[in-house]
C-alpha cells in the first residue's frame, strides 16, 4: 500500500463514513453501507472500489451478496491511521 493511496481514499468524507463503519462493524454487505449512510448503492459501490483498488478493503461474495471489511493485511501504519480515522 503506498501512503498517497491512503490519504487520497481518506480525502473524501463518504469512504472516512464507510472506514468508520468497517472497522466498527467488521464485515458489512453493500446493502447495510447503503441503509447505514442512506446514499444510493451505485455511489456507495463506487467509492467501495475505488477504496479496494488502493488496497485498503477485502471482498467476499456469498451468492449475490457482497460483503466488505478492512484487507486483514494492510500494514500497521495503515491500520493505526485507519483506527484514528474511526473515531472521529
Amino acid at each position: 500500500m503506498k501512503t498517497q493511496d491512503l490519504f487520497d481514499v481518506l480525502s473524501d468524507p463518504t469512504r472516512r463514513r464507510l472506514i468508520a463503519l468497517l472497522h466498527g462493524q467488521g464485515e458489512l454487505c453493500v446493502c447495510e453501507l447503503v441503509a447505514a449512510l442512506d446514499q444510493a448503492q451505485p455511489k456507495i459501490s463506487r467509492h467501495l472500489a475505488v477504496m479496494r483498488e488502493a488496497g485498503l478493503l477485502a471482498v467476499r461474495k456469498e451468492g449475490t451478496w457482497v460483503f466488505y471489511r478492512l484487507h486483514p493485511e494492510l500494514p500497521l501504519w495503515a491500520f493505526r491511521i485507519l483506527e484514528i480515522v474511526a473515531r472521529d
